[in-house]
């Protein structure tokens, strides 16, 4: 292990295991999830829900390098109680949000599965370089978790095998969540036709056992950081690099000027149809709820 710093929250790591092929992302996220969490009142099952999204958009959107770039991960249903839930990530800033029907959701009890939340849903996962080309996949939202659906989303439009774990621990108002990322790449084996054999590596199979051993306290445990959880996974690989990556904040792009910009490309009697009885354009912002009054 090389000589960083501990992480423990509100941070990304990046690591990779040269000798198997495999690379990873790890975080746990504390203070910011209960910013983004706290803008809204939500319920148990979609402060778990939103948590767990949050922490695979971190996990994924590690993997874009490049300045500008952005991950998008929306799940949305027509049938569900939980119509839309979105996230992205942008350089270590995150958002989320999520809209329900809150009536239809109490009638589910305390724990309710994804099918229940979301009926015949679909995720749509979206990255978008900094160069501005966008790559998207759609999968149905089937499993039993967003987690499953994301390595759903990997093995379909990416044929990369993919692990995801995440764990999730709410008290009261607060909320800590954490994950790991790992992927194999083997070297020379490239396209759909090699995917099969790609999953029954044995390097894939090695990697992907010790990380499924995670346990849900691991992830969530402050006191322990995420180097020191990849190093407790790995620790009898020959060699493991570790990349501390960005801090992540709540990042919204919800300012006036923001807003003005966006509404100044309409045409004027757009704009008029858009004003209220004052005369005022009102602009709300689903992720921080709270609303802003554009003059223009």
């Amino acid at each position: 292990m090389t000589d960083t710093p501990e992480i423990f929250a509100d941070r990304l790591l990046g690591f990779s295991l040269p000798c198997r092929d495999a690379r990873g992302r790890a975080v746990r996220l504390d203070a910011v999830l209960d910013e983004i969490l706290g803008a809204h009142d939500y319920p148990a099952p979609v402060t778990h829900l939103l948590a767990e999204a949050l922490v695979l958009a971190a996990l994924m959107g590690a993997l874009l390098k490049e300045e500008g770039a952005q991950l998008t991960m929306q799940a949305q249903t027509q049938d569900g109680p939980v119509r839309l839930l979105v996230c992205d990530y942008r350089g270590g800033e995150m958002r989320g949000y999520a809209d329900f029907d809150r009536d239809r959701l109490a009638q589910l009890g305390a724990n309710p599965s994804l099918p229940s939340l979301f009926g015949q849903g679909f995720l749509a996962i979206t990255f978008e370089t900094g160069n501005r080309q966008r790559y998207q996949g759609i999968v149905p939202l089937e499993g039993h978790s967003l987690a499953a659906a994301c390595e759903t989303y990997f093995f379909q439009s990416e044929q990369i095998p993919t692990l995801l774990k995440v764990g999730i621990r709410a008290q009261g108002q607060s909320c800590v969540a954490g994950g790991v990322l790992l992927q194999h790449l083997p070297q020379g084996e490239v396209g759909r036709e090699r995917l099969h054999a790609r999953f029954d590596h044995p390097d894939w199979e090695h990697v992907a056992v010790l990380a499924g051993s995670l346990s849900h306290d691991e992830l969530v445990d402050g006191g322990l950081s995420m180097e020191a959880l990849v190093w407790r996974l790995f620790h009898e690989e020959s060699e493991i690099r570790v990349d501390p990556g960005a801090a992540l904040t709540k990042g919204c792009r919800c300012t006036v000027a923001h807003y003005k910009d966006v509404l100044a490309r309409f045409p004027e009697d757009e704009r008029d149809a858009m004003r209220n009885n004052a005369g005022d354009i009102v602009v709300d912002c689903a992720f921080c709820s709270r609303e802003f009054i554009v003059d223009i």
